[in-house]
């Protein structure tokens, strides 16, 4: 994508990737993890993401760290998945924000970077029970992401 993004970096089995937000409120370590998981006998992989407690090493997914990169962040996010679906080809990735107003900022950077992504990934959006193609004019609940 053509928006600024992070340098990052991947550990040996390409499911978790870090890199670190620089602003107004220092730098602050972020981690995307692909996790893999099961429903129905169709195996997909979560995307979680947040920041990194280096003191749990566990993601926090609900902070707010209001360093004034979030476009920055989102689309080094996106990049991770291009990593990974390169990598992996023929699987699926799952996104949901861990809030709706999350999941909200998840669906504008799709529709905002729709012309980049659309070559690259089958999205499928999750509304009204079902999954469909996604569409810019739709809200979505969830997402899913296969590489064409």
């Amino acid at each position: 994508m053509n928006i600024e993004q992070y340098q990052f970096y991947t550990n040996d089995n390409f499911l978790d990737f870090e890199f670190e937000s620089d602003g107004p409120n220092g730098r602050i370590k972020k981690v995307v993890r692909f996790s893999p998981n099961n429903s129905n006998g169709i195996t997909y992989f979560n995307l979680g993401f947040g920041d990194l407690n280096i003191e749990t090493g566990q993601i926090d997914d609900l902070s707010k760290s209001n360093n004034n990169d979030r476009d920055k962040i989102l689309a080094t996010v996106a990049a991770t998945v291009l990593v990974f679906t390169d990598h992996f080809p023929d699987v699926m990735v799952y996104a949901q924000g861990s809030t709706p107003s999350r999941t909200r900022l998840y669906q504008m950077g799709i529709t905002t970077n729709w012309e980049e992504i659309n070559p690259l990934l089958d999205v499928y959006g999750f509304t009204k029970g079902k999954w469909e193609l996604f569409e810019k004019d739709t809200s979505y609940e969830a997402f899913l992401v296969i590489r064409k």
